[in-house]
Protein backbone atom coordinates (compact mmCIF):
# COMPACT_ATOMS: atom_id res chain seq x y z
CA UNK A 1 0.00 0.00 0.00
CA UNK A 2 0.93 3.32 -0.65
CA UNK A 3 1.84 6.06 1.88
CA UNK A 4 0.37 9.44 2.09
CA UNK A 5 2.91 12.30 2.11
CA UNK A 6 2.35 15.68 2.27
CA UNK A 7 5.21 18.52 1.70
CA UNK A 8 5.26 21.32 4.71
CA UNK A 9 4.73 24.74 3.37
CA UNK A 10 4.40 23.50 -0.64
CA UNK A 11 0.94 24.95 -0.91
CA UNK A 12 1.74 27.42 -4.36
CA UNK A 13 0.27 25.51 -7.14
CA UNK A 14 -2.62 26.84 -9.90
CA UNK A 15 -6.52 26.24 -8.69
CA UNK A 16 -9.23 25.83 -10.23
CA UNK A 17 -12.49 26.61 -9.07
CA UNK A 18 -14.09 23.47 -7.33
CA UNK A 19 -17.68 23.76 -5.59
CA UNK A 20 -18.63 20.90 -3.38
CA UNK A 21 -19.78 20.12 -0.65
CA UNK A 22 -17.57 17.83 2.13
CA UNK A 23 -19.12 16.53 5.73
CA UNK A 24 -18.09 18.36 9.00
CA UNK A 25 -15.99 15.94 10.15
CA UNK A 26 -13.62 15.54 7.33
CA UNK A 27 -13.32 19.58 7.24
CA UNK A 28 -12.27 19.58 10.66
CA UNK A 29 -9.28 16.60 9.78
CA UNK A 30 -8.06 19.05 6.77
CA UNK A 31 -8.44 22.05 8.65
CA UNK A 32 -5.95 20.32 11.61
CA UNK A 33 -3.64 18.57 8.73
CA UNK A 34 -3.68 22.15 7.45
CA UNK A 35 -2.60 23.51 10.22
CA UNK A 36 -0.23 20.86 11.48
CA UNK A 37 1.69 21.01 7.98
CA UNK A 38 1.65 24.52 7.51
CA UNK A 39 -0.17 24.64 4.03
CA UNK A 40 -3.49 26.06 2.71
CA UNK A 41 -6.71 24.01 2.89
CA UNK A 42 -6.90 23.93 -0.88
CA UNK A 43 -2.71 22.61 -0.92
CA UNK A 44 -4.18 19.69 1.50
CA UNK A 45 -7.42 18.73 -0.74
CA UNK A 46 -5.58 18.69 -4.10
CA UNK A 47 -2.81 16.39 -2.46
CA UNK A 48 -5.67 13.92 -0.86
CA UNK A 49 -7.41 14.22 -4.25
CA UNK A 50 -4.56 13.23 -6.09
CA UNK A 51 -3.74 10.18 -4.02
CA UNK A 52 -7.14 8.74 -3.55
CA UNK A 53 -6.67 8.53 -8.14
CA UNK A 54 -3.34 7.57 -7.96
CA UNK A 55 -5.08 4.60 -5.67
CA UNK A 56 -7.71 3.34 -7.98
CA UNK A 57 -6.08 1.16 -10.70
CA UNK A 58 -9.07 0.44 -12.69
CA UNK A 59 -9.60 4.21 -13.30
CA UNK A 60 -5.69 4.42 -14.16
CA UNK A 61 -6.34 2.07 -16.72
CA UNK A 62 -9.12 3.86 -18.17
CA UNK A 63 -7.34 7.09 -18.52
CA UNK A 64 -4.79 5.54 -19.95
CA UNK A 65 -6.67 4.46 -22.84
CA UNK A 66 -7.79 7.45 -23.24
CA UNK A 67 -4.83 9.02 -23.35
CA UNK A 68 -3.68 6.40 -26.01
CA UNK A 69 -6.79 6.93 -27.76
CA UNK A 70 -6.35 10.56 -28.11
CA UNK A 71 -3.29 10.20 -29.15
CA UNK A 72 -4.06 8.42 -31.80
CA UNK A 73 -6.91 10.37 -33.16
CA UNK A 74 -4.66 13.51 -33.21
CA UNK A 75 -1.91 11.42 -35.34
CA UNK A 76 -4.59 10.30 -37.90
CA UNK A 77 -5.77 13.61 -38.05
CA UNK A 78 -4.95 15.19 -41.51
CA UNK A 79 -3.10 18.84 -41.06
CA UNK A 80 -5.44 21.18 -43.12
CA UNK A 81 -3.64 24.75 -44.46
CA UNK A 82 -4.91 27.75 -42.22
CA UNK A 83 -6.40 30.83 -44.34
CA UNK A 84 -3.63 33.85 -44.11
CA UNK A 85 -5.49 37.01 -43.23
CA UNK A 86 -4.31 40.34 -44.39
CA UNK A 87 -2.80 42.99 -42.78
CA UNK A 88 -6.27 45.10 -41.98
CA UNK A 89 -7.39 41.97 -40.53
CA UNK A 90 -5.07 41.47 -37.98
CA UNK A 91 -4.80 45.20 -36.60
CA UNK A 92 -8.41 45.60 -36.85
CA UNK A 93 -9.58 43.16 -34.49
CA UNK A 94 -8.38 43.16 -30.60
CA UNK A 95 -6.37 40.13 -29.47
CA UNK A 96 -8.66 37.92 -28.12
CA UNK A 97 -5.96 36.34 -24.93
CA UNK A 98 -5.88 39.81 -23.72
CA UNK A 99 -9.19 40.51 -23.21
CA UNK A 100 -9.36 37.82 -20.72
CA UNK A 101 -6.85 39.08 -18.50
Amino acid sequence: MSKFKIEHGASKINLVLLKTNIEDTISQDIDLLSTWSNNDRKYIVNELLRFALTQEEDFLKYKATLTTGTARAVSSVKSTPTPTKSISETTAKPDSSTAHA
